[in-house]
């Protein structure tokens, strides 16, 4: 009989209840040589010529395959969920304390400020502080405290309890809530160690950046809302150099970082290809009249659409003769009329070269940070079926060997290239 009042089961269910002269029984089932009462392993002593006895406990490949995957998903997770836990905590703590601190003083202000209604989550905080403290848990100073040992529902009611001291600060409440309760399901798969969709995860990033965003949490910088820093890569960005996201095709790209969220708000563009069809044919010319005369210096590298480079380049893709040319052409006449509508063409640098080109790259820098789109061109393959990288450069979260990483490979090859090129009158 167990402590909860709940009897055992006898063991093998094949003397469950047998009679006493059973093969290698004894009164009561129990086998011989293990004590009436005993739990049995499962299955029982190995059979001759079995080839094992007990439950299978090495994980095939699948199974390895299955476990990094979650574990990968969770990781993603909880870096989102301690950010937004941090943030929280830290917007409770600046807006509650100056009010209940000065009368309750201490730690005290935290019970105060939960109330009768969250008086039973606070002290068992308060006591998980204090085991903390008795085993030496308290690693930083500066968490040794209540509020550091609540939990995202727990400042969230906090939030709730208290909205007429937050309403200033921030504009809709319902749309923090919403925030909070979808990363509630994310949370509760995490803690458990349990399977988190990809979908979840997705769901959960989503609402982690807006909720970051409404926290005052952002950046602050309309250049690097282009692209947004993830939380992921601010922790393992060192290991990728300067390398944001790999995409298999322009077409992905494209559905991840429209052109208008690549070069929307540039203050400076170069760009090196054949055609440079991302920017030509999905950057309208008004678009580019304004982005110049708002402060962006342009900088357009052709291959000349009279070279050799262009018939080879027809060659291996196996297009009419001409083709290729008269595609590049239509390009540079495009970038020429919208050159001409600016008061101040100077800005705005239209060049051709003649050598093989090896690659296309897009270089756009804001205030505050870089993205370069870079391709290589494959012998079959036409730009937009190439694969992409997408770089980062200049600015808040670059890693931190980025004075090596490939924005500045691309920027000296194109500046290289560029002293060799010839402009377009």
């Amino acid at each position: 009989m167990s402590s909860g009042g709940l009897e055992l089961p006898p063991g093998d269910s094949s003397h469950e209840g047998g009679p006493a002269d059973a093969p290698g029984g004894v009164p009561g089932g129990a086998p011989t040589g293990i004590p009436a009462g005993a739990v049995s392993l499962a299955g029982g002593p190995a059979e001759a010529g079995s080839a094992r006895a007990g439950a299978e406990l090495d994980w095939g490949a699948e199974a390895w395959s299955e476990v990094r995957t979650r574990a990968q998903r969770a990781g993603r997770a909880y870096i989102w969920l301690n950010l937004i836990e941090q943030r929280l905590r830290s917007v409770v703590g600046a807006v509650l304390r100056p009010i209940y601190e000065p009368v309750h003083g201490g730690d005290d202000w935290v019970v105060a400020a939960a109330g009768p209604a969250g008086q039973e989550w606070v002290q068992r905080a308060v006591a998980v502080r204090e085991v903390s403290r008795r085993k030496g848990y308290l690693l930083d100073s500066a968490d040794d405290n209540v509020l550091s040992f609540l939990t995202l529902p727990q400042l969230r009611e906090l939030m709730v309890q208290h909205w007429p001291c937050f309403e200033p600060y921030f504009d809709d409440r319902r749309e923090i809530e919403v925030a909070l309760d979808e990363l509630e399901v994310t949370r509760n798969v995490v803690s458990r160690n349990r399977a988190l969709s990809r979908p979840v995860l997705e769901q959960a990033e989503r609402a982690s950046a807006r909720l970051l965003e409404v926290l005052g949490g952002g950046s602050g910088s309309p250049a690097a809302d282009r692209l947004p820093i993830d939380a992921v890569e601010d922790l393992v960005g060192d290991r990728y150099a300067d390398v944001v996201s790999v995409h298999p095709d322009r077409v992905r790209l494209q559905r991840n970082l429209p052109a208008e969220d690549l070069f929307g708000g540039a203050r400076r563009l170069d760009a090196i290809g054949i055609g440079l069809n991302l920017l030509v044919q999905n950057f309208s010319g008004r678009r580019l009249v304004r982005l110049t005369e708002a402060g962006c210096r342009v900088r357009l590298l052709f291959l000349n659409p009279a070279s050799s480079a262009v018939k080879r380049r027809e060659r291996e893709l196996g297009l009419r003769k001409g083709e290729l040319s008269r595609s590049v052409e239509m390009n540079i006449l495009h970038v020429r009329r919208v050159r001409a509508g600016l008061r101040d063409p100077s800005r705005f640098e239209i060049h051709v070269f003649d050598e093989t080109p090896r690659f296309t790259a897009y270089l756009v820098e804001g205030q505050a940070s870089g993205i370069a789109v870079v391709q290589s061109y494959l012998r079959r393959a036409r730009g937009m079926e190439s694969p992409v990288l997408v770089l980062r450069g200049g600015g808040r979260g670059v890693p931190k060997d980025a004075d090596h990483g490939l924005f500045a490979t691309y920027r000296e090859e194109f500046e290289s290239m560029w002293e060799d090129s010839r402009p377009v009158s």
